[in-house]
């Protein structure tokens, strides 16, 4: 009988706050300033001196946040500039 080597990939719980800020693509300074302001979730305790944010809240607020009128900008035809080679 053999073995399976399944590999199994865990979502976490929390994230720090580096994590937090590439999870709702916002600068640190900007996390921390939509916290000050109750508009971001506030980070949970997770020990002594270490914090975290729940997941499921950073999903939740994300969620929330309004469709965007801005769109990208258009397109304008132009050709990209071939790579150079480099010639020996």
């Amino acid at each position: 009988m053999s073995q399976v080597n399944a590999k199994v990939t865990l979502k976490p719980a929390y994230l720090d706050i580096a994590g937090a800020c590439n999870f709702v693509a916002l600068g640190e300074s900007t996390l921390q300033e939509l916290v000050r302001e109750d508009k971001f979730p506030k980070p949970r305790k997770l020990s002594g001196r270490r914090v975290g944010w729940l997941v499921r809240e950073l999903e939740e607020w994300a969620e929330s946040r309004p469709v965007s009128d801005q769109l990208p900008p258009e397109n304008t035809g132009a050709k990209k500039p071939a790579p150079r080679s480099s010639s020996h």
